[in-house]
């Protein structure tokens, strides 16, 4: 094995290769705007892109605390796929028609972004190969068959279930029994589709100030240390940093995932392992993990690490703990047996807001004229875009530039969650329930009943899930 060390935080590896952007200046003092967007992550930018393309007159800053995309939308795994947080349960709130068009509206997210980075110029490294999630053991595969059954019952008639020999044939996982593909899904780089589509928005005339951590949103003010921004309208986009805003710290949790990235690996490994078409992978297990072959032919792979810090903090800088690095390396090769001698180059963390009830939204409120969207549980790639373009449509009709859309009328609009826990039960729960998991995927390892493990099924429930 390699000597040469491993990079370990530094924002990510996707910031390593690409560099991070040349800074943009602070916000120089009081201003006031029509629009102020606060999060300079996919979420804010696709906002900004998609208010300015459709009025174009508006005047619309965002406000950024470090860079734009220097949370999430910086770090992720680079899925960009049709999953989002929240739609059974809206199932049940809405009915099962309303849910089938927001499931439809999320296959339709994952073409409406790949259109768009190519229309604007965007190299992202996409690649739309769609996504492959395997099962390993009696108890996967017997969720990944319901699993299957749900979506093709929520309109997705394109996905297609494979055997063991089927699935061998796509990617060589070892040890899967079955798997479920659906072409809604691509792989991208995520600081590519991030920087390009600050660059773009800034292009169209909005402006972005970095630097400017805004510490209270309150209605038509976002109060930061250099000056307060006044507009009619502020939006929250802030994601797994919504805790350091004043009165956010239970809105939603920031979740915690982390992520290895190998050296290019040669031709002699990928003949074993296959994944000629690049479909972002993933698993069920509980504790499940999320992986990606890169554009330059790494592995890239993530899961859950230390899953929650004490009082909502966030990371600093992608910092990881080494036993997390080791933890994801032992899952890449009980997964792939021929990296085991590889280098791994880079390990990294991020944050991802989780609410109470697990579920996605976006919101205006229209007699403040404060709006968010985000608790995303980590499909946040594409469900951004979807929320972005759903907040244009909310801010236009409440403008009276338009009137209801498709867009305005889905389940998640306006939905209201309650807050987390106080402390210490919020670390308590958090850290209990991936225990549970984590001791459930290895019961359900050794175990020939196809049964989900009666532990995990508790955590479910008691984490508001399902």
């Amino acid at each position: 094995m390699s000597t040469v060390s491993t990079v370990v935080g530094g924002i990510s590896f996707w910031y390593a290769r690409e560099g991070t952007p040349a800074p943009r200046e602070p916000l120089p003092g009081d201003t006031g705007v029509d629009v102020c967007i606060v999060g300079g992550g996919y979420t804010g930018l696709w906002t900004a892109y998609y208010l300015k393309k459709a009025v174009p007159f508006l005047n619309i800053t965002v406000l950024e605390a470090k860079f734009c995309g220097y949370g999430a939308s910086g770090r992720n795994g680079g899925w960009l796929y049709n999953g989002i947080a929240g739609r059974d349960r809206y199932a049940k709130l809405h009915g099962h028609d309303a849910a089938v068009r927001l499931q439809k509206a999320m296959n339709d997210t994952v073409g409406e972004v790949v259109r768009t980075a190519a229309e604007e110029k965007i190299d992202a490294d996409i690649h739309q190969g769609g996504v492959l999630e395997v099962a390993h053991t009696p108890s996967q595969l017997a969720r990944l068959k319901d699993f299957h059954s749900v979506e093709i019952a929520f309109g997705e008639s394109d996905r297609v279930l494979r055997g063991a020999r089927e699935t061998a044939e796509r990617v060589h996982v070892t040890g899967a029994v079955g798997s479920s593909w659906t072409p809604h899904g691509a792989r991208l780089h995520p600081a590519k589709l991030v920087k390009g589509l600050a660059d773009v928005v800034e292009a169209l005339g909005v402006t972005i100030h970095e630097s400017t951590p805004v510490t209270e949103i309150k209605p038509k003010h976002a109060v930061t240390p250099y000056g307060t921004v006044r507009a009619p309208y502020v939006l929250r986009c802030t994601e797994g940093f919504t805790a350091s805003l004043k009165g956010q710290k239970r809105t939603w949790l920031p979740m915690n995932s982390s992520m290895i990235v190998t050296e290019p690996l040669p031709a002699r490994i990928w003949d074993t392992i296959g994944w000629a078409g690049r479909e972002t992978l993933g698993d069920l297990a509980h504790a499940y993990f999320y992986a990606q072959r890169t554009a330059d032919d790494r592995i890239a792979l993530g899961g859950r690490g230390y899953p929650y810090r004490f009082g909502s903090a966030t990371d600093n800088d992608g910092r990881t703990r080494p036993e997390t690095v080791a933890a994801l390396r032992e899952l890449m090769v009980r997964l792939f047996p021929t990296t085991a001698g590889v280098h791994i180059d880079h390990a990294w963390s991020g944050v991802l807001g989780v609410p109470r009830d697990w579920c996605a939204t976006v919101t205006l409120d229209r007699s403040t004229g404060l709006g968010w969207a985000g608790g995303y549980v980590g499909s946040g790639v594409a469900t951004a875009n979807l929320a972005a373009r759903t907040l244009r449509d909310l801010i236009q009709q409440d403008s009276g530039q338009a009137g209801p859309t498709e867009l305005t009328t889905l389940p998640w609009v306006n939905h209201k969650i309650r807050r987390w826990e106080p402390e210490p039960f919020r670390w308590l729960g958090v850290h209990g329930m991936y225990a549970a998991y984590r001791a459930a995927d290895r019961r359900e390892s050794t175990s020939p009943r196809p049964g989900t493990d009666p532990v995990a099924k508790v955590a479910d429930r008691i984490a508001g899930r399902h």
